[in-house]
């Protein structure tokens, strides 16, 4: 159990989740003209601004490398089985361009020219990703034969595909010592795991439904007995028998257990830390393996989630037109209702993290400060819709202004982890995303 849970685990740094907390308040803002054409020209103007401060990128900017990283996503979904011998993988450099990862193989020469016809720049590098694999399995097989004092120690194991190698997360390095055959893979040392405490008495008022359309970021109350806990509706949409959903994080349940029975935990909207009357229930949820929900929205509510939109500042939005996979390199945003709406890039792809006694499959991270709250918020990548937040390594601080300040003196970046929509759409035949 130990070295199988380590072999599951990918993970750079403390995660905490991201609950309970505080709402923010919106103000109502007057409309601006963006002065860009097309596309961009649909994105508001606090949209906008976010990508200035948090990445110098205008939205156009924006834009392009979002849409080149879905390219770059296509093209390693079929190089991997087109040129096994060689493909090491791909990601976006800090100046916006496509790089393909290309090892010397029997058909390297073929990679190469495929990149270069889709537009990509070729890094040559010494191990392809079958070989980085290769390299995890040795690592996974030598843990399985040590003792629980140092297979305890693992948090995971992950492909760098940058560094075109294997890094480990461990909670010491201490007593951690590597046989020469795996002399290459970086270690790293995690911080302490932190877990928020749960809310009790978070209940929904009573009276009939009245109120706006509820975005992705906006804060909700989910209420079990007397366990309650605060988080951010994801992104909305419909499940396979056509209900009107909305789709979050699975640790936002207080009731995993009673998900989709007559003992599923409630759901009602927060405004400014108010409850408002329930707007719906957990129909599944899901911490193993991937983290999120399905929350099935009530008759009365079904029109304030008939929307395509992640809430940004001023009650301005965005508005999701698909879905995307992540790319390490493509710049993101994120909707909490804590944090509010910010923007990074995404740093880690295909990873595995142990939160408790859980182990989450598959997530990928980003540069993004997170607090509690944000929990289940969405993550755009341009406009699609890219994956639900889980937990942050800076989900305890304060406020992101102080983790910007301490990352400035050289302190470690904040980590956000986050489930891809994809993945959760393709555990859930039927389940879409609203795009109109």
């Amino acid at each position: 159990m130990r070295s199988s849970i380590a072999r599951r685990a990918a993970v750079l740094g403390s995660t905490a989740l991201l609950l309970l907390v505080p709402a923010i308040s919106l103000a109502n803002a007057e409309p601006a003209d963006s002065g860009v054409s097309d596309q961009a020209a649909h994105l508001p103007v606090e949209l906008a601004e976010a990508l200035r401060h948090d990445l110098a990128l205008s939205p156009e900017e924006y834009l392009d490398r979002s849409e080149l990283g879905q390219k770059l996503a296509e093209f390693a979904s079929i190089a991997r089985v087109q040129f096994p011998d060689s493909f090491a993988g791909v990601w976006l450099d800090d100046l916006g361009r496509g790089i393909v990862a290309l090892a010397h193989g029997r058909d390297s020469d073929a990679a190469r020219s495929a990149a270069g016809e889709a537009g990509f720049s070729v890094r040559d590098v010494a191990l392809s990703e079958t070989a980085l694999q290769s390299q995890v399995s040795a690592l996974n097989t030598w843990l399985d034969s040590q003792p629980p004092a140092v297979t305890d120690l693992v948090r995971g194991i992950a492909v760098d595909v940058v560094g075109n190698g294997v890094a480990l997360t461990a909670d010491s390095t201490a007593g951690l010592q590597l046989p020469d055959f795996l002399r290459s893979t970086v270690v790293h040392t995690a911080a302490p795991l932190t877990v928020p405490p749960i809310v009790a008495d978070l209940l929904p008022a009573t009276g009939s439904m009245t109120g706006d359309a509820l975005l992705g970021g906006d804060a909700f109350g989910a209420a079990s007995g007397n366990n309650g806990l605060r988080c951010s509706f994801g992104f909305n949409g419909t499940d396979g028998a056509g209900r009107v959903v909305n789709i979050s994080a699975g640790h936002c349940d207080p009731n995993r257990a009673g998900a989709g029975t007559s003992n599923a935990s409630s759901v009602f909207p927060l405004i400014n830390d108010q409850p408002g009357p329930r707007v719906g229930y957990f129909a599944k949820s899901s911490f193993d393996g991937h983290d999120y929900s399905i929350i099935n929205i009530d008759d009365d509510a079904k029109y304030r989630f008939e929307n395509n939109s992640v809430r940004v500042p001023f009650n301005r939005s965005v508005n999701v037109t698909g879905t995307a996979d992540p790319v390490v390199g493509a710049p993101v945003c994120k909707s909490g209702s804590t944090s509010g709406f910010s923007c990074g890039v995404v740093t880690g792809v295909n990873r595995v993290e142990k939160v408790g006694d859980r182990t989450m499959t598959n997530s990928f991270t980003t540069d993004i400060c997170v607090l509690q709250g944000d929990s289940g918020g969405p993550i755009v990548t341009g406009t699609l819709a890219l994956g639900i937040t889980s937990a942050s390594t800076v989900a305890t601080a304060p406020v992101c202004a102080l983790v910007q300040a301490q990352t400035a003196l050289g302190q470690s970046a904040p980590v956000q982890y986050a489930t891809p929509i994809n993945d959760i759409l393709a555990e859930n035949p039927g389940l879409k995303v609203r795009n109109y």
